[in-house]
């Protein structure tokens, strides 16, 4: 056998060594879909999508949670802000839960969305953060695809029920240090930035 030969016998015995091993490994995958605390973003405090949450990001822990601002809504929802922390990539992060205190399942959730450049859903992009000493109102950042960086997938609330929220915002210049929080359907609550 000349040594080409051997070369080609070589190559293919790698490429069905590969494909076997390809094989093999497609088998071991269970068909399961990642689950989206798998595939959160690094970025993001807790996944989008969090409908059910009871517990805002990082609930696991049993120690109540701070209250910076309890503000009402419309038809017995009660918003609550938990932390406005200030992140060193430039931005500011805001992580409350929405409260349905009353005794009807609350489905005005459409109002909280905003103005979605595309479809996404129902979320909390409509929230926004003034700096009354600046004189500046911040929006809620998107990403490359035009999703904001908030909580998706609120359709509704039931009775009862306590959803965590999360909304990040270009951070104000370091020299602001309150800001006021609007969400469509909620008083303005005025809170702290710490960070």
């Amino acid at each position: 056998m000349s040594i080409r030969h051997t070369v080609k016998v070589r190559g293919g015995a790698a490429t069905a060594a590969v494909a076997v091993l390809a094989l093999a490994l497609a088998g071991c995958g269970g068909g399961e879909k990642p689950k989206a605390k798998d595939v959160q973003s690094a970025s993001s405090p807790q996944s989008q999508g969090n409908s059910s949450g009871a517990t805002p990001a990082g609930g696991a822990s049993s120690a109540p949670l701070q209250v910076l601002a309890s503000v009402t809504g419309a038809d017995g929802m009660t918003l609550v802000i938990n932390s406005v922390q200030r992140d060193a990539g430039g931005f500011v992060t805001v992580n409350g839960q929405i409260k349905n205190g009353g005794t009807e399942s609350f489905a005005g959730t459409s109002a909280w969305r905003g103005i979605e450049l595309k479809g996404s859903g129902e979320s909390v992009a409509g929230a926004t953060l003034v700096d009354k000493v600046g004189k500046k109102r911040y929006y809620v950042l998107r990403d490359t695809e035009s999703r904001c960086l908030c909580t998706t997938g609120i359709s509704s609330v039931a009775p009862g029920q306590s959803v965590a929220f999360f909304a990040q915002f270009p951070a104000p210049p370091a020299s602001t240090t309150e800001v006021e929080f609007s969400l469509p359907t909620f008083a303005t609550a005025t809170v702290k930035i710490s960070g």
